[in-house]
This record gives structure tokens, sequence and C-alpha cells, in this order.
């Protein structure tokens, strides 16, 4: 039983509300984020006619990260004050150090998952590409300030917004609209089809797709085990740091 069980009652919002939200909320920041971006793009000299430099300017990409994560937390902060309720009953509550123990023994865990979950899709779908590349930008970065600004935007900042909307808001929402199975397949299918983009040109990344579908499935059991997010902040940072460290230390692709 979920130790956090008891907050589930607490949601005074409709379930279907809160996901209809979430996904608003998750969309609207994208496109509000590159207002502020732009005019720091502009303001340093930036030509609207090649927009496109943003992609290539590691302080421009950081910044966008960061603007999108904050108006993410900052519209569910607001959300939860208009219905007059506390961060705890999004798992938002004091960490606790058995939070890390719990991150650190779900790594195996994750890791072994996604291996065999790996294994068995393509026993049934050969032709999936388990070798396509992410796009995640941050091409090349160089130097303390520009490897500090990747880590940040890609180990740190993601973590702590997609565990609030993703394993707090919308999980906590759909507990009270759903059985506990259907909120965990719903919240972590929401979760994968949020990487599918991360493709680019070469199409939708169904193997990352994959990986984040089985990552949420620990995220969601370490978020009822530990009735917090904090645990499944710490191992999907974890596992993006884990990337982070193979990309751009080890220069492994």
């Amino acid at each position: 039983m979920s130790n956090d069980s008891s907050n589930q009652s607490h949601v005074p919002w409709n379930p279907w509300l809160g996901v209809g939200s979430a996904i608003g909320i998750f969309f609207i920041a994208q496109f509000l984020a590159a207002i502020p971006v732009g005019i720091v793009y502009s303001l340093t000299g930036g030509s609207l006619n090649n927009i496109g430099d943003i992609a290539n300017n590691i302080g421009l990409q950081f910044l966008t990260i960061l603007v999108i994560e904050a108006l993410i937390v900052g519209a569910i902060c607001l959300f939860l004050r208009f219905y007059k309720t506390s961060l705890a009953v999004i798992g938002l509550r004091r960490p606790r150090w058995s939070d890390l123990a719990y991150a650190l023994a779900a790594i195996p865990f994750y890791f072994g998952l996604y291996l065999v979950t790996v294994a068995v899709v393509t026993a049934f779908v050969p032709e999936l590409n388990v070798n396509q590349q992410q796009e995640i930008g941050f091409n090349n970065p160089s130097g303390a300030l520009q490897l500090s600004l990747t880590f940040l935007a890609l180990v740190v900042l993601p973590p702590i917004a997609e565990e609030i909307l993703f394993r707090g808001f919308i999980y906590s929402s759909l507990k009270k609209g759903l059985p506990i199975a259907g909120a965990v397949v719903v919240t972590s299918g929401l979760f994968a089809i949020a990487h599918l983009p991360a493709g680019g040109e070469a199409g939708p990344l169904y193997i990352a797709a994959i990986d984040t579908f089985v990552l949420s499935l620990v995220l969601i059991y370490l978020r009822e085990k530990t009735g917090g997010l904090w645990s499944s902040m710490t191992l999907h940072a974890i596992k993006n740091g884990v990337a982070f460290a193979a990309l751009f230390i080890l220069h492994v692709r």
C-alpha cells in the first residue's frame, strides 16, 4: 500500500481537469519560453532571420530549459494555491536520507527492467532501431562554464520539473479517477509520448519512449514506497547524469 495513499482523497480537483491542465501547462510553457529567450537573443546581437542559431548556443539553450521548467513548476504551484492545497498532496514533502537509499537501491532494478523490456520488444519488433540517437542539443560543450550549464540543464532541472509534473501532479490526479494500475500506465504512457519527438528529423524516438516508460514505472514505485518525490527525483537525476557523463565527459556516442 502506498505510503501517501491517504493524500489521494485530498486531491480536490477533477482528475481529468488535472491531467488536461498538466498537458496544457507542458505545451504552453514551451511556447512562452520562446519570448524571453528571443528577447535575450536579440539583445545579444542575434537576428530573427537566424533564429535557428539558438540551437547552437549553449547559454540560450540553458535559458530555454530553465524558463520552461520554471513555468511548469510555477503554474502547478498556482493551480494548487487556487485549490488551497499543499504541495504535500503531489508528493513534495521534506526530504529524508531514506529517499537517497531507495533511489540508489532502484538503480540496478531500473537498468535490469529496461534491458529485459528492450529484449522482449525487439523480439516482436525486430525493426526497432535501438541505436537511434536522441537529439538533446548542447553540441560539444567545452570548458567549465559550458559543461556546468549543460549539466544543470540536463541533470538537475528536468528531474525536478518532470517529477513534479508527471509523478506528482498528473499521477496524483489520475489516482483519484482510475485504479492505481491505470494511473501508473497512463502516467508512464504520457511521459513516454513526451520523449518521442527527441528523435528530431530522424522521426519518433521509440527507444527513448520505451526507456522513459520503464523509468516511469520505477519512479512511480519510488513515489508510492516513500510517499514523496525526492527519491524519484534522485533516480531520475542519476539516470540523466550517467547519460551526461557518457556523452560529454567520456564522449561515448
